[in-house]
């Protein structure tokens, strides 16, 4: 990503953050990122295409980070960074409705997203989709970080062991 994109994303993280998305505006953002509202508008054409790009480039970032883990250390480390995501919890706070809205994905997103997470962890789409679905809790229910890392490695070994006859 090349750093004028990167700077836009970091701009609309803070105002997303700070305002919540719907009260954001391009201006807010475009004020956040440090640059002129036209700036913005050559990279993007709405507030909505902004917070696409955010969610794809975040979705990138967490992938790589849980790549890069053994198993029990990425879930570890995504329900951190998904628990204390200044976005998410700004979404929760004034945006309960818009957040539950983006948690709510069609079969063919999530399969998506389960295969990401089944290739970052390293394990096949039934042990994906579970600690997917124990991700998304942290998201609406993010709790002690002490109790995710506990919960983390529990689920890490069930996602190690002998999967289950169906």
């Amino acid at each position: 990503m090349n750093p004028t994109r990167r700077g836009l994303l970091e701009g609309a993280a803070r105002a997303f953050a700070e305002n919540g998305v719907r009260r954001s505006t391009m201006q807010s953002v475009a004020a956040a990122a440090g640059v002129a509202k036209a700036t913005l508008y050559n990279h993007f054409r709405t507030k909505d295409d902004v917070a696409r790009a955010l969610l794809a480039a975040e979705l990138d970032r967490l992938t790589d980070l849980a790549a890069a883990r053994p198993p029990g250390e990425a879930l570890a480390a995504l329900s951190d960074e998904l628990g204390g995501h200044p976005v998410l919890r700004r979404l929760a706070e004034v945006e309960p409705d818009l957040l539950a809205g983006l948690l709510a994905v069609d079969a063919a997103r999530w399969a998506a997203l389960r295969d990401r997470l089944a290739a970052a962890l390293r394990t096949d789409a039934d042990g994906a989709d579970l600690a997917a679905r124990w991700l998304l809790g942290v998201v609406v229910q993010p709790g002690r970080s002490m109790d995710r890392h506990r919960h983390a490695a529990r689920l890490a070994a069930a996602l190690t062991a002998a999967p289950a006859d169906a």
